[in-house]
């Protein structure tokens, strides 16, 4: 039954990841540490990505200022602009929205990255050469993901308020002092922090997803780019679990 045979899979690929992600843990973090390597990684995944996180941030600030701004106007609370556009970006919209696209970006390029080097048995050659794939490709991927995503969804974050600043000018006029004034009285800890943490988890599990499918690369092209292509889908779809189990964390605290 296609059903079952579905569902196996699925169970079949949940044990695989975890036992990949224990061996991660288990190999890839003890000494020596591949501090090049990881230097390296953290430049290509966060200063590279930058550009395009910077650009969505931008434009999702001034799209997200100009299709609020009627429906306030309406209702006559346009003043309320700024706080409800910094809100919705700094706790939810900004997080997710830069996962996303660092999954499409980071998660596709490590999967084909890897996947490559997979049937080309590169990693295969690195370990009858002494050298430890998990620790020198899988650990510094893993470890950057998850140190440069909270990095870049502040900086996004910035970018997208100064978006909104922008589309609230556009139909009137503004200080930035007063706009920003207004977005900073409006966020407080319990916005802020747990908006950085669940970045952590996200781009852990974009890291670990994409070492994954590279890791497990079948044989060819095709294998290289199906690789790349269902490390980003698991990866969305798990940022997407990860926020809902966030959230229902945070409300459970009294954090929202």
């Amino acid at each position: 039954m296609p059903l079952l045979t579905n569902t196996r899979e699925f169970f079949d690929e949940t044990g695989s990841i975890t036992k990949f992600t224990g061996r991660f843990f288990s190999h890839g973090m003890k000494p020596k540490y591949e501090l090049n390597e990881l230097m390296a990684q953290c430049y290509i995944i966060g200063y590279k990505s930058l550009p395009l996180v910077g650009l969505t941030g931008f434009i999702m600030g001034l799209v997200l200022t100009m299709q609020l701004r009627p429906s306030l106007v309406s209702y006559g609370v346009e003043s309320q602009l700024p706080v409800m556009v910094g809100i919705a970006i700094v706790r939810e919209i900004g997080p997710v929205i830069t996962a996303l696209i660092f999954a499409g970006k980071i998660g596709s390029s490590i999967g084909a990255e890897l996947g490559s080097m997979k049937v080309t048995e590169q990693i295969d050659a690195m370990e009858v050469s002494g050298t430890n794939p998990t620790k020198y490709l899988v650990a510094t991927r893993v470890i950057a993901t998850t140190l440069m995503l909270p990095i870049l969804t502040i900086l996004g974050d910035a970018i997208s308020l100064f978006g909104a600043y922008i589309g609230v000018n556009i139909n009137s006029v503004t200080s930035i002092r007063f706009f920003f004034n207004q977005v900073f009285h409006s966020i407080g800890y319990s916005d802020v922090m747990p908006a950085v943490i669940k970045t952590i988890f996200f781009g852990f599990a974009v890291g670990i997803i994409g070492c994954y499918k590279g890791f497990n690369s079948t044989k060819g092209t095709r294998g290289v780019g199906s690789s790349a292509n269902s490390a980003v889908v698991l990866a969305s779809v798990l940022i997407f679990v990860i926020d809902l189990l966030a959230v229902q964390f945070t409300n459970s605290l009294g954090l929202n």
